[in-house]
C-alpha cells in the first residue's frame, strides 16, 4: 500500500473515505431500525418465541443421546438458528435497496463500492450481537447455564463467524431476488438448512441417510462446536466431521465465504451493466 492510499490532497487518502463511507452506511442500517421498531422486533423476537416453543411445547417429548436436560441441548442450537436464519434478513434489506433504486443512487455518488457491501456486513453483525444477547438473557431465564467457563466467549465467537460467512449468501440472494415479495419465499431455504440439523435433534438419532447429511451440513458443526465449548451436552456421532466439530466449525464458513463473496461481489458489479 502506498502512502497515496492512505493521504490524499485533503489529508485523507482512499482507505479513509473507504472506512468513512462504510460507516455512514452502517448508520444508515441502524437508522431504519431505529425508525421501523415493528421490523426489529420481529428479528429479536422470533429466536424468543422459537426457544419457548421448542423447549417448553416440544422440549418433554425430546431426548438426548447419553442422557441429559434437552434444554441444554437445544439452547446451542437455537443461537446457531438464529444466526443462520440471519442471511433471509440480509437478502430482504439487499432486495429491497436493489429494487427502490437505493444502490443505483450509491453507484453514482463518489463514494467507495466496497463500502455498500462492507457496511451491509458490518450492519448485520451488530444486529446479531444485539440477538445473541437477548437471546442470551431469555436462556438463562429459562435456567440455561454454560458449564464451559470463558469458552463461551469462543462459542459467540464461532456463532458470528457463521454469520459473517452467511450474510454473502444473503447479499448475493438479494441480489438475484426480483423483488421484495419474493424475498419471503428464502424460507424454503432456509427451512430445510436449519431443520436437517442438528439444532434441534442429534443426526443418530435420525435415518442413516438422514442422519449422514445432518452430520455434513455446516449448521451442525457450528452446532456441535458450541455445545462442546458451553458445557452441554454434545450428542456426537461416530462419524469424521462430527468427531472435528471444532475444526470445521472455523472450516465451513471459510468455504462459504470463499464461495459466495465473489458471486456477490460479480452480481454487484453486473448492476451496472
Amino acid at each position: 500500500m502506498s502512502a497515496s492510499d492512505l493521504t490524499g490532497p485533503a489529508g485523507h487518502g482512499r482507505v479513509y473515505w473507504a472506512l468513512a463511507d462504510c460507516w455512514n452506511v452502517v448508520r444508515r442500517g441502524l437508522t431504519h431500525y431505529q425508525r421501523q421498531p415493528v421490523n426489529i422486533a420481529w428479528q429479536l423476537g422470533f429466536p424468543i418465541l422459537s426457544v419457548l416453543l421448542y423447549g417448553y411445547v416440544f422440549g418433554s417429548a425430546m431426548r438426548v443421546p447419553g442422557g441429559g436436560d434437552y434444554k441444554d441441548f437445544l439452547m446451542p442450537g437455537m443461537f446457531v438458528m438464529t444466526m443462520a436464519f440471519g442471511f433471509i434478513n440480509t437478502a430482504t434489506v439487499v432486495v429491497y435497496d436493489s429494487t427502490k433504486g437505493v444502490i443505483d443512487r450509491f453507484r453514482s455518488m463518489p463514494m467507495a463500492s466496497s463500502a455498500v457491501v462492507a457496511g451491509r456486513g458490518v450492519t448485520d453483525l451488530i444486529v446479531a450481537c444485539a440477538e445473541l444477547a437477548i437471546l442470551m438473557l431469555t436462556a438463562l431465564v429459562m435456567g440455561w447455564r454454560p458449564d464451559g467457563g470463558w469458552e463461551f466467549l469462543a462459542a459467540f465467537g464461532l456463532l458470528l463467524w457463521l454469520r459473517f460467512a452467511l450474510i454473502w449468501l444473503g447479499v448475493w440472494l438479494g441480489l438475484l431476488v426480483p423483488n421484495p415479495e419474493a424475498a419471503g419465499g428464502l424460507f424454503a431455504v432456509a427451512f430445510p438448512l436449519t431443520m436437517i440439523s442438528s439444532i434441534f435433534v442429534a443426526p443418530q438419532l435420525m435415518p442413516d441417510w438422514l442422519g449422514w447429511v445432518a452430520a455434513w451440513n455446516p449448521i451442525s458443526s457450528t452446532a456441535a462446536a458450541t455445545r462442546e465449548l458451553f458445557g452441554t451436552p454434545v450428542g456426537g456421532g461416530d462419524s469424521w466431521v462430527e468427531q472435528h466439530a471444532l475444526l470445521m466449525a472455523g472450516v465451513w464458513p471459510v468455504i462459504l465465504t470463499a464461495l459466495f463473496l465473489p458471486l456477490a461481489v460479480r452480481r454487484f458489479r453486473r448492476l451496472s451493466r
